[in-house]
């Protein structure tokens, strides 16, 4: 019988957040179409965070759903770092979350339930924190713990950040630091300091609301968050199908305690490299950087920051008034074909 006091056990999966590999959602989704509704301001067939639905002249809901096994063996904060990720989406469109609905797979024949009431207990307090009310919910018994919400936000239509419309001339801002799946790679190796550990923990709790509320002050032009397909992955979604390109400067990549420390060791997690695999076309000198600072790059992450475009002269006073420590301007927008320039 797995040990029930860590969740982790109960995930075949290993890495951060379990996500199907870009490559496989591609071959899945493409040529799929639905009937077009003017309603319907973003849906699937864009690489959009979230869809959008207009509701009236003034209102647009704005709905996403994430959930994945434990990455943490702490209940109470398994379920504050899945309610943190499931807010995500909507933040990183400028939206406002206001009501949650939770999706739970639970193995109740090996788990005591109050790890579940734990963490509810834990979820519960990072939606109290968004304001974001929980409606309700739907759960079955599985061998497999799997935990998160479906979230919908309210948007005024004309005020949509997009992902994939950045303009020449903006500065590129990280809010977070990297590394949190090689971190959680460690960690499943036991081969993971508790500086790391703690810190990786910190960041993945941590909402990304204030970064979102600033977003219209600063005059954003592209936001997404940072989640499974890593930044390059979110990078190449952002540049695709535009006249610019993306240059992003490794070396000013903000970086979690120990976590290239754990690349180099090769503790890597296998998203990185089905992340690579799907995007490296879109870097134009890959070989720019070290295999190390690649797998950085694509490092899937859970519950990241906000990646966005917003004009060079407003980037610094984003960041004053963000109060992250953490957050970094990491590269510029320039005229180019849709692709990502790396320098080292």
């Amino acid at each position: 019988m797995a040990d029930p006091k860590k969740l982790t056990t109960y995930s075949r999966f290993s890495g951060c957040g379990a996500k199907l590999g870009p490559g496989v959602l591609d071959k899945a989704l493409c040529g799929l179409t639905q009937v077009k509704r003017p309603e319907v301001l973003a849906d699937f067939t864009g690489s959009e965070d979230a869809g959008v639905y207009k509701i009236s002249d003034d209102t647009a809901l704005v709905q996403t759903i994430d959930f994945f096994p434990p990455i943490v063996d702490e209940p109470a904060l398994f379920g504050a770092i899945a309610a943190a990720n499931s807010l995500s989406d909507i933040y990183a469109m400028g939206g406002r979350p206001v009501s949650a609905v939770n999706v739970l797979c639970y193995p109740e024949e090996d788990l005591p339930i109050e790890h579940l009431r734990k963490i509810m207990e834990g979820a519960m307090e990072v939606l109290d924190e968004a304001e974001t009310s929980l409606m309700g919910g739907h759960s079955v018994n599985d061998r497999e713990l799997k935990f998160g919400f479906s979230v919908n936000g309210l948007i005024h239509p004309d005020k949509i950040i997009r992902n994939n419309t950045p303009r020449p001339g903006d500065a590129l801002v990280l809010t977070k630091a990297l590394g949190t799946g090689a971190i959680n790679t460690a960690l499943r190796a036991e081969m993971a300091s508790e500086t790391s550990v703690r810190a990786a923990e910190k960041s993945m709790r941590t909402l990304n609301r204030r970064a979102s509320e600033l977003l219209h002050k600063y005059g954003a032009n592209a936001a997404t968050d940072i989640t499974g397909f890593g930044l390059g992955g979110h990078a190449a979604e952002m540049a695709l199908d535009t006249l610019c390109c993306l240059e992003i400067d490794i070396a000013s990549l903000p970086v979690l305690p120990e976590a290239e420390e754990y690349i180099a060791m090769g503790l890597v997690p296998a998203g990185s490299f089905k992340n690579r695999e799907f995007r490296l076309r879109r870097i134009i000198n890959p070989d720019a950087v070290s295999r190390e600072k690649m797998d950085l790059f694509f490092d899937p992450q859970t519950s990241g920051g906000l990646f966005i475009s917003l004009p060079s002269d407003r980037a610094a006073d984003f960041i004053e008034e963000l109060g992250s420590e953490t957050a970094a301007v990491i590269g510029r927008v320039t005229e180019g074909d849709g692709r990502i320039r790396l320098n080292a």
